[in-house]
């Protein structure tokens, strides 16, 4: 049976991650990073996938789950007619950061509470998106069990309770008695250079715990949905590579976004435009430093001829990503085909560019200072996007039909202009100003010219069609917010991207993505409505509007990137980084107008 999307959590160490289910099966782990192939790879099939299940054996066994405070340590409370247990499972954060950087420990650590409950502990371990069934053996002892596995590049060693093979799995049951724990922990390794020692799980605990609480207590927000912003802004950290400063899209591949279709995409990667402007989260925020550990990756990915610039990257920056699909998985729910890496990293989309730098202007206003190479990067940007000005894009959505003169792609090569301007105007940096307010003062009027219809900003030149990223103009300064032209694309968005009070990105049906099938409102989109909502002074709309979309986190504080309001189940990759940093704009967008002087 298809596990819900909503019914996973979590575990992170930022560098890679876990999805475990409510029923306590990780379904999901690559190693040693996040765009890796999977050791675990359920989620997109069945436990034949990989897996690892750690339940109480009493079927009736019931469970309530939450973090540890402001961390990625997960703790599951089960309660069974025996007695009660916790399970408290983390992927520790390494005390140093670029030690032993192939290494990932996980740790579920069984806690007696009352009684006596017995765990029924299974594992399937599937290397290689379930290509490689690992070669297996038992080098423990009775007293310290231990299990090897061994398949190419990768090994794993599995310590603290004796299981037994069973039909390309291994099982057991351990029983946890009141005051007592159980340590079970998996460490993958370099298979050339021989296994690690264990892991101290008390030293693991106590440090991730401070690291992530650390972290978490500098985060400034104040208003309503504080738990909401601040999970989220944990969750943007998770994403976030602690060694190289890449910021993924999403934690997982291929999660559908129309059940049984084809739409399913791979997220582990870097966006340059998702990345910038999770940033921009993060620096309202306070967080300048990541901004110059993002800055000092983008420089790396994007070194070179400005004509080789992608609109994504790998974590490390690297460029091939080589879109395939991968059979051994038969993906979620049946949706195929699975994939691994993403075409449209060679696509052409024009508001990137701009994205970028809007980014770099923040955090310039933030008080991050250019080094020797940002601004010369930055001018590189510039002239990329002069160089491209006439060049029709495939847009934010990335559409994989014909390219078009999108109007948001048009609208962010203006704040693109806008920003560097500013640079020279505003912080003394050197270029060709005149040049630049030229451009942006042309590309101002021919927006103006074309991409308006009928009063109303459209998705592209010469359509009537509207595209739920015509929200993001104001927040980018093109126009105020209660501009006439806005207000009418709002009320025009309203009423061709609602349903159910939430939003589409745009209307499928007319052709314009290129795709077979159909999806479901887009949650991103769905705050930008709040944060345009408070903006114009509809704050009742926006907060009744904030509520229900902040009502579709699970247990947990998760989004994934759209929602089946007919199914009432969460829908495509999670947790979703588009999803989760608007939920904090808008969240900001309320608080000022709580806070505007009346």
């Amino acid at each position: 049976m298809t596990v819900p999307i909503e019914d996973y959590a979590l575990l992170s160490n930022c560098r890679t991650a876990a999805l475990v289910s409510r029923e306590g099966s990780i379904d999901w782990l690559c190693l040693p990073r996040l765009d890796s192939p999977s050791v675990f790879g359920a989620l997109l099939g069945t436990e034949e996938h990989g897996c690892w299940g750690l339940r109480p054996t009493d079927a009736q066994a019931s469970a309530k789950r939450h973090y540890d405070g402001d961390t990625f340590i997960l703790i599951t409370h089960w309660t069974t007619a025996t007695g009660i247990a916790e399970v408290h499972e983390v992927i520790p954060i390494a005390q140093r950061r670029h030690t032993q950087m192939n290494r990932v420990d996980v740790i579920r650590r069984i806690v007696g509470i009352r009684g006596h409950v017995e765990f029924e502990h299974t594992l399937r371990l599937r290397f290689d998106y379930a290509r490689a069934l690992p070669w297996v053996r038992q080098t423990g002892t009775a007293q310290e069990p231990e299990l090897l596995a061994i398949a190419g590049p990768l090994g794993v060693a599995v310590r603290g309770a004796r299981l037994h093979a069973a039909d390309h799995m291994h099982k057991g049951t351990v029983t946890v008695d009141a005051g007592e724990h159980i340590d079970l922990t998996l460490t993958s390794y370099e298979s050339h250079l021989g296994r690690p020692g264990p892991v101290d799980v008390d030293e693991a605990f106590g440090h991730t715990r401070g690291w992530w609480q650390s972290w978490a207590s500098r985060i400034a927000h104040k208003g309503a949905h504080h738990d909401l912003v601040v999970r989220s802004l944990l969750l943007l950290r998770a994403l976030t590579n602690r060694e190289t400063g890449g910021i993924a899209a999403a934690a997982t591949t291929s999660l559908p976004e129309d059940f049984g279709g084809e739409r399913n995409w791979d997220y582990r990667y870097v966006w340059l435009r998702d990345a910038a402007l999770t940033l921009e989260a993060l620096l309202d925020h306070g967080f300048v430093a990541l901004a110059r550990h993002w800055r000092e990756w983008l420089l790396r990915a994007v070194a070179g001829d400005p004509a080789d610039l992608q609109i994504m990257y790998g974590l490390g920056g690297e460029r091939d990503l080589a879109e395939r699909e991968m059979p051994s998985l038969p993906g979620y729910a049946a949706s195929s085909p699975v994939h691994v890496g993403n075409g449209a990293a060679l696509q052409y989309q024009a508001d990137v560019v701009g994205e970028v730098l809007v980014t770099l202007s923040a955090a310039r206003e933030a008080g991050l200072p250019d080094s020797a190479f940002s601004w010369p990067l930055a001018k590189k940007l510039v002239e990329y996007a002069a160089q491209n000005l006439e060049r029709p894009d495939n847009g934010l959505w990335e559409i994989r039909g014909e390219p078009q003169m999108f109007t948001h792609s048009r609208v962010m090569l203006w704040a693109g202009f806008d920003r560097a301007v500013r640079a020279v105007e505003t912080h003394g940096l050197r270029g060709p100003v005149d040049e630049w307010r030229q451009l942006r003062d042309r590309l101002k009027a021919e927006i103006d010219q074309n991409g308006v219809h009928d009063g109303y900003f459209t998705q592209y030149y010469g359509t009537d069609e509207v595209d739920a990223s015509l929200l993001l103009l104001p927040q980018v300064g093109f126009c105020a917010p209660d501009d006439e032209r806005m207000l009418a694309t709002v009320a025009k968005i309203e009423h061709d991207l609602m349903e159910h009070g939430m939003l589409r990105r745009y209307r499928t049906t007319s052709g314009v993505d290129g795709l077979r099938g159909t999806e479901h409102p887009f949650l991103a989109c769905s705050f930008w409505l709040v944060e345009q909502y408070a903006a114009t002074g509809r704050t009742a709309e926006a907060r009744e509007l904030m509520d229900r979309l902040c009502a579709l986190a699970n247990d947990v504080g998760m989004l994934s990137e759209e929602y089946d309001v007919d199914g009432a189940r969460q829908v495509g990759n999670t947790p979703q980084a588009f999803s989760h940093l608007a939920l904090v704009r808008a969240a900001d967008a309320l608080a000022r107008r709580h806070h505007r002087p009346r």
